[in-house]
């Protein structure tokens, strides 16, 4: 049995709303943005679900993760996968154009694809723009062209990578809207970084303003009750029931890790004859409320300000709005002990967006990033009370 828990229909679905949007998905062709925190199997998703589907819908997927070497400029390894693709289209006989033509259903007509612009010259400065490369490409191969960026917050770190992305907007205006264009161009950014995907599209400044953002679909309890078999078949002894394992698995977040984790602890530490049901849920109250600790103490790490602007955000029941007001200033001043002026509130504020513990969803509205930080938040607080 594989270890990889396949997510076919949940990609089937996502691969035909890009490539064969309805109307009320026509959006997604302005770029597509998940966002998602880490170890909750996005990458897993995207590279042995999403992209195998993407390419039953006959697309050319360019797959790039900025993670993958932390040390390399975001837009350099977003250019230099681009130009691998477009140099193995220009090799006759390449696996990938091979591939091309087997999952697009185009006769291509040709040995090889060729582009009137040197590889190396496309994004530099007075070299070949993305929206002529992409538009040839898209030209040649007949096909919608999907590029997608991993842990796409990086982007932004840097000038260049800021470039980088107004040039990919460039491409989908000047593909896109073409009456008869042969294919389309689609970007999908996904990151684990939560506050800062969601500005990506939230700000007007930035370059993809406007385009969809949504939360990455979490593993469902088909995963769990996988996963169970999987032990089970390996002769693992001491199990709880699938439904209590669902149920400790949601409050940890849906993490794979953590849900194995909680498991292997039960295996060393359950007494002689006790149930496992009854274990299980106290281990993944312990490993959450240890994760949500280290979370919560990035917090304490950045001051009492910070604390307070923490505090009043996760006792919302929605969005909470009014952060930057004199009425909450004059809240922060009691909290700390200090008066606490206006034009403070903003940098701290940026400060937990950094951090990622905090985002924001819109104009004047935040929520706490990890939604779970927030429930034991409000856990540890209803107990002090």
């Amino acid at each position: 049995m594989s270890n990889i828990y396949p997510r076919t229909e949940l990609a089937t679905q996502m691969a035909k709303q890009l490539i064969h949007p309805g109307v009320l998905d026509e959006g997604l062709r302005s770029g597509l943005f998940l966002s998602g925190l880490r170890r909750t199997g996005k990458t897993t998703f995207l590279l042995n679900d999403l992209i195998p589907a993407l390419e039953r819908e006959g697309a050319l997927v360019i797959y790039v993760d900025l993670w993958s070497d932390t040390q390399a400029s975001p837009a350099d390894l977003v250019l230099a996968a681009i130009r691998k693709t477009m140099e193995e289209l220009q090799a006759p006989g390449s696996i990938l154009l091979s591939k091309l033509t087997r999952v697009s259903g185009v006769d291509i007509g040709i040995l090889s694809f060729k582009f009137g612009f040197k590889l190396e010259s496309v994004g530099k400065p007075g070299g070949t723009t993305l929206a002529q490369a992409f538009t040839d490409l898209v030209d040649q191969a007949k096909t919608d062209v999907v590029l997608i960026v991993d842990e796409v917050q990086h982007a932004i770190t840097t000038d260049d990578g800021n470039q980088m992305l107004l040039g990919l907007k460039a491409a989908r205006d000047a593909i896109n809207p073409r009456p008869l264009t042969p294919g389309h161009f689609i970007f999908i950014g996904t990151g684990s970084h939560r506050a800062l995907v969601s500005e990506l599209t939230a700000r007007r400044s930035q370059a993809f303003a406007g385009a969809t953002s949504i939360p990455f679909p979490v593993l469902d309890e088909g995963y769990v009750r996988q996963l169970i078999n999987r032990l089970d078949n390996d002769g693992v002894a001491i199990l709880p029931s699938p439904e209590v394992a669902i149920e400790a698995f949601r409050s940890l977040g849906s993490r794979p890790e953590e849900i194995i984790k909680a498991i292997r602890q039960l295996q060393l530490h359950l007494p002689n004859g006790s149930n496992p049901d009854d274990y299980l849920p106290v281990i993944a109250a312990t490993l959450r409320s240890t994760a949500a600790d280290i979370e919560l103490s990035k917090v304490e790490q950045l001051g009492g300000l910070a604390v307070t602007i923490f505090e009043r955000i996760a006792a919302s029941d929605g969005d909470a709005k009014g952060i930057f007001s004199a009425d909450a200033a004059a809240d922060y001043s009691k909290a700390v002990g200090r008066e606490v002026r206006v034009e403070e509130i903003q940098p701290v504020v940026n400060e937990l967006m950094a951090a990622n513990i905090i985002m924001r969803r819109g104009h004047g509205l935040y929520g706490i990033t990890d939604p779970f930080v927030q429930e034991i938040w409000r856990e540890k607080i209803k107990f002090k009370g």
